[in-house]
C-alpha cells in the first residue's frame, strides 16, 4: 500500500538498494545521495487491538476527506506501516513508502508471539545508508506498548513475492462467549466437548466467504483444516487455542457466521458462541501440517 496521495507504481528509473556500502554510525550525518529504492525486512509484533497494518482509508472518499471521515482521509489515524514509517522516512530521506506484509491480521487483533514477517519499501531514499539497528531501536523506544519491530535488515525486491506468496499455518488463541448464560451442568458439558473435539485431532472445515467481506472477496466455498489445541474457562466464557490453515476465517470458524462455515466451534458444541478477542500466537512454517504436534505457538 502506498501513502496517500502518491502513485501506486514506482518510478522504474529508481535503482533498487539490494545492500547497503556502508552503515553510519548513530548520530554520524550521512551526506545526500541520488534518489534510490531501499528495501528491509523484519517481523512487527502489534501489542495493541484498534491498529491496522496498513493504512485505513476510508471507503467512502478514498483519502480524499469526506464527512464520513470527517475530513481526516481515513478511518484510524494510526497503522503499523505509519508507525514504522514516521520513523524511518526522515532518516532515509525517502519520499513515499509501501508495506508488505506476509498477510494481516484484522484490525482488531494483536499480533505477538516473535511477529508478523514484512518487507518496507521506501522510494527515493537520499540516504540509503542509515544503520537499521538505529531505526530498529527508535520505533521500539517510540512505540513502546503499541509495537515492537525486530530482526530489520536490507533485502531486495524477490523477499516481497517471497514473504507475499508464503502460505503458512498460524496460532491463535480466542476468548470466546455464548450467547446464552452457562449453568454448572452447561459448563461441564462444553468442557467435554471440548476434550473430544481435542482428542479428534484435525478437522475440515468448508467455509464461505463470510458476511463481513464478501463485499471485497469473491463469495466462494473454501475447505481449510483446523485444530484445537488447548482449552480453558474463564470468568466470562472460555479461552481456546487453534492452529489453522492459511487463509481460515478464525472468528467465523467460532460462530458460524450463519451456517455460512460447518461445522464451526457452535457447532460443534451445539451452543450458540463468538469470539470477542482474538491473538495470533504465531505464524508457523509453511511445511507445519495438521499432524504435526507443536505446542501452542510452536514458531520456528
Amino acid at each position: 500500500m502506498t501513502t496517500p496521495g502518491n502513485p501506486e507504481s514506482p518510478d522504474p528509473s529508481e535503482e533498487v538498494v539490494d545492500t547497503p556500502r556502508r552503515s553510519a554510525p548513530p548520530g554520524t550525518e550521512v551526506p545526500l545521495s541520488a534518489p534510490v529504492k531501499v528495501l528491509f525486512e523484519g517481523r512487527y509484533r502489534k501489542l495493541v487491538r484498534d491498529l491496522p497494518q496498513t493504512i485505513f482509508y476510508c471507503p467512502q472518499c478514498k483519502g480524499k476527506g469526506c464527512e464520513k471521515c470527517e475530513g481526516f482521509g481515513k478511518l484510524t489515524r494510526d497503522s503499523v506501516q505509519e508507525l514504522i514509517a514516521r520513523v524511518a522516512m526522515p532518516r532515509f530521506k525517502a519520499r513515499r513508502n509501501k508495506f508488505h506484509g506476509a498477510g494481516r491480521e484484522d484490525l482488531d487483533v494483536r499480533m505477538l508471539g516473535s511477529g508478523r514477517p514484512f518487507v518496507f519499501e521506501m522510494l527515493k531514499a537520499r540516504r540509503p545508508t542509515i544503520s537499521l539497528q538505529e531505526v530498529e531501536d527508535e520505533i521500539n523506544r517510540r512505540w513502546e506498548g503499541r509495537i515492537e519491530v525486530r530482526g530489520l535488515k536490507i533485502c531486495n525486491r524477490d523477499r516481497v513475492v517471497e514473504i507475499k506468496e508464503t502460505r503458512c499455518p498460524k496460532d491463535y488463541r480466542a476468548q470466546i462467549v455464548f450467547d446464552q448464560e452457562l449453568s454448572a451442568d452447561d459448563r461441564a458439558d462444553v468442557a467435554k466437548r471440548l476434550d473430544a473435539v481435542m482428542a479428534q485431532g484435525p478437522l475440515t472445515l468448508l467455509q464461505q466467504t463470510p458476511q463481513r467481506v464478501a463485499h471485497r472477496r469473491t463469495d466462494m466455498a473454501r475447505e481449510r483444516w483446523v485444530r484445537l489445541l488447548e482449552h480453558e474457562p474463564t470468568a466470562d466464557g472460555w479461552s481456546v487455542s487453534i492452529r489453522s490453515e492459511h487463509g481460515t476465517y478464525i472468528k467465523e470458524a467460532i460462530s458460524s457466521d450463519g451456517e455460512r462455515t460447518q461445522p464451526s466451534l457452535s457447532s460443534l458444541l451445539d451452543r450458540a458462541c463468538r469470539c470477542v478477542e482474538l491473538d495470533v500466537l504465531g505464524i508457523l512454517p509453511a511445511d507445519v501440517g495438521p499432524e504435526v504436534d507443536l505446542p501452542a505457538g510452536g514458531e520456528a
